[in-house]
């Protein structure tokens, strides 16, 4: 998946409550992607079939600066699980921090 694939709902921002979620457009719930200027992004989700989700936590996959998911960060080398709303900011500021 790429993140021009779906609609880059959130720009710059790691606070919880400015997330934009749309419906999920494989209907797995809801979804968020977010772009920062340092050319990486991620995909925040939650669902059914989520990784947490049916526990209200979300998953996050990060998006490297080519577009596509990325399991090569300091972040993590898979998908984010069972998050926070707490963790979930504290991922996306991590992101927003890449070189």
């Amino acid at each position: 998946m790429k993140t021009q694939e779906r609609p880059t709902n959130n720009l710059n921002t790691t606070v919880f409550k400015e997330l934009n979620f749309q419906p999920h457009p494989a209907g797995m719930g809801q979804q968020c992607i977010v772009q920062f200027p340092n050319g990486y992004g991620a995909s925040i989700v939650q669902g059914p079939h989520t990784y947490g989700g049916k526990d209200g936590l979300y998953e996050i996959a990060v998006f490297g600066k080519d577009g596509h998911i990325t399991y090569s960060t300091p972040i993590t080398d898979d998908v984010l699980g069972y998050l926070s709303e707490q963790e979930v900011e504290k991922t996306l500021f991590d992101i927003k921090n890449l070189d």
